[in-house]
């Protein structure tokens, strides 16, 4: 049994080695093919985390008439702070609302230093508890306080939790139906690769089959040199992976501004990353196992 494994692994290496410009052609293919899927799944990673992230820091903010006076933002405090889901209320003020501004963007304090007037006005900020902050009662009180006299507008980034994770389900979309094309185009580039590799080798097939060789020894070799071709071409996906994640934010990030969170790589975890892995491994033995259950012939 240990002789055939033999026998078997050092087939296979044998035939990667001499059909080795073909068989790069293929890793290639197959290493484009994960290194796409790998992308959408890292961006998709960052979009989810950043949704989970926004979920649980639940946030809302009820802009005040500056004109209010002290008893009338108490009233309107107390009565945000009413409902259970409520875990605190903060008032800041219009210069505390300007001086976050100025360290939020330190590029655009010129523009407010050149203003007569405090541009910010005083706001409420509530904190909802996480479990309840999807829910129709938050959005109720939300659309209800609007109304409110004294509140003039209201920032509530329930919205923002939606279109990210709008956003998350059409990354996953995309990458799956782009990587479904170039796996699929992968598993075609291998099933010929493997099948002009038989065609090379008929003649010791042949001989294989004179001296007793079942179908399955017949098989195996192939079977091995697509699973390799997989495994190979997913591996190096992940490494290019890898550095793409390290190189984006050099040279786009700064360009990106504002997206630059929005648009920051995760790397696969160990679940995904073994995926990909197994995934590629697949790929390589279904097209090997294809061309040779078609064009073998035994």
């Amino acid at each position: 049994m240990i002789e055939k494994v033999k026998f078997f692994f050092r087939v296979t290496g044998n035939n990667l080695w001499q059909f080795r410009t073909r068989n790069l052609f293929s890793v290639t293919i197959i290493c484009l093919s994960f290194l796409t899927v790998g992308i959408f799944v890292s961006l998709t990673n960052n979009l989810r985390d950043a949704t989970r992230d926004l979920a649980s820091n639940m946030s809302i903010a009820f802009y005040l008439d500056a004109k209010l006076p002290a008893g009338a933002v108490e009233a309107v405090r107390q009565e945000i702070a009413r409902p259970a889901f409520v875990e605190s209320v903060k008032l800041v003020s219009a210069d505390e609302a300007l001086e976050r501004f100025r360290l939020n963007f330190p590029e655009l304090a010129d523009v407010v230093a050149g203003l007569k007037a405090n541009p910010f006005p005083p706001a409420l900020e509530v904190r909802v508890n996480a479990k309840a902050s999807a829910s129709k009662e938050v959005v109720a009180f939300v659309e209800g306080m609007k109304k409110r006299p004294g509140v003039t507008d209201v920032l509530f980034n329930q919205d923002w939790v939606e279109k990210m994770q709008g956003f998350s389900r059409l990354a996953g979309a995309i990458g799956a139906f782009l990587g479904g094309i170039l796996i699929l185009t992968s598993f075609f580039i291998i099933s010929n690769v493997v099948k002009l590799n038989v065609f090379a080798r008929r003649n010791e097939i042949e001989i294989l089959r004179l001296v007793g060789g079942t179908n399955l020894f017949i098989r195996i070799p192939f079977w091995l040199e697509g699973i390799t071709l997989g495994l190979l071409g997913s591996l190096l996906s992940l490494g290019l992976l890898f550095i793409v994640i390290q190189l984006f934010p050099v040279y786009l990030g700064a360009s990106l501004g504002a997206l630059q969170e929005l648009l920051r790589f995760r790397y696969p975890d160990l679940t995904q990353a073994v995926a990909l892995l197994v995934g590629g491994a697949a790929t390589g033995f279904i097209g090997s196992a294809t061309s040779v259950s078609k064009f073998l012939k035994v």
